[in-house]
Parts: C-alpha cells; structure tokens; sequence
C-alpha cells in the first residue's frame, strides 16, 4: 500500500434504493447523495475514495478481497448484512486497514434483530444513526486514523 492509497466506500443490500426507501427512516437522499459526500470529505483529506456497491453478499466480500493492500482503509454500511454475515466479518478481519462500520439510522434503537452488529468487533469504531451525515463522519474518522502520528504519513499524501 502506497500514500496514495484511496479509501473505500462499501454499500450493501438495499441501499441502491435509498430516497425511496422507507425516507421516514432513511431519509430522502439517495446513494449518489452519500457517495458524493463521501468523496468530497475524503477530497478534503487529500485523500481517493473508491466507492461500489451490491446486493450480493458475496460480491461484497470479493470486492474486499480484491481491496488488500491496495486500499488504505475501509468505511461500510453492510445494510442488513450487519446483523448476520460471519462470512463478511470475516473478510473485514483479513483486510488489513481500519474499516468503520457505518449506519444511516441508530441501530441501537431500531427493531431487536438490527441491534446486533457481527462486523462491529472487527471495525475501528461504529457510527450510527446520524442519517447521511453518517457517510462524512466515517470517511473523517478513517482519515484521522490514518492521518500523521510520529511522522508517519498520511494515506494520500505526497511524497
């Protein structure tokens, strides 16, 4: 992994539908709101930021095997995934970066089945319920994590 390394954004099931979604609950931004935020905040960090997204559970863990060592870190919103794929967990443990985990709505507060996150014990931080202001707070806290500490250099620096 160089400086140059771009961050990477994961959107799992369902959220191509966002801003037709249930928008009591999600609001009524779509997708392309959040990844353009997303993009913009990481821009603001001097760094990239690759963005995919896909219903499939299994295109979801092949594009985080395909992101080793060539990404700097990782921020998703596995959408349902959260609550019961040990399988994407366990891609997220072999990824080697920070990964923060990242919710549109406060799970904490939704129905029993969605308070349970199987990938949080593997991500740096969770963040949650802050509606699309969720995507900004990710990306900003996977750059502070990378960001400069005993002269180490940031991702998306140049040297």
């Amino acid at each position: 992994m160089t400086p140059q390394s771009p961050l990477l954004l994961i959107n799992g099931p369902n959220l191509n539908m966002l801003g037709r979604r249930d928008p009591e609950q999600y609001g009524r931004f779509t997708l392309d709101d959040a990844e353009a935020l997303a993009r913009r905040t990481a821009a603001a960090h001097g760094c990239d930021l690759v963005c995919f997204q896909s219903n499939h559970e299994g295109a979801l863990i092949d594009r985080i095997q395909q992101a080793l060592g060539t990404v700097a870190g990782i921020a998703i919103n596995a959408g349902a995934l959260t609550h019961y794929s040990y399988a994407l967990r366990d891609a997220l443990e072999l990824c080697g970066c920070p990964v923060i985990e990242l919710h549109i709505s406060d799970i904490s507060r939704r129905e029993p089945f969605r308070r349970n996150s199987v990938i949080r014990d593997v991500c740096a931080e969770q963040i949650s319920g802050h509606g699309l202001d969720s995507y900004r707070l990710a990306i900003e806290s996977l750059c502070r994590i990378l960001s400069p500490v005993d002269g180490v250099e940031r991702a998306g620096d140049q040297t």
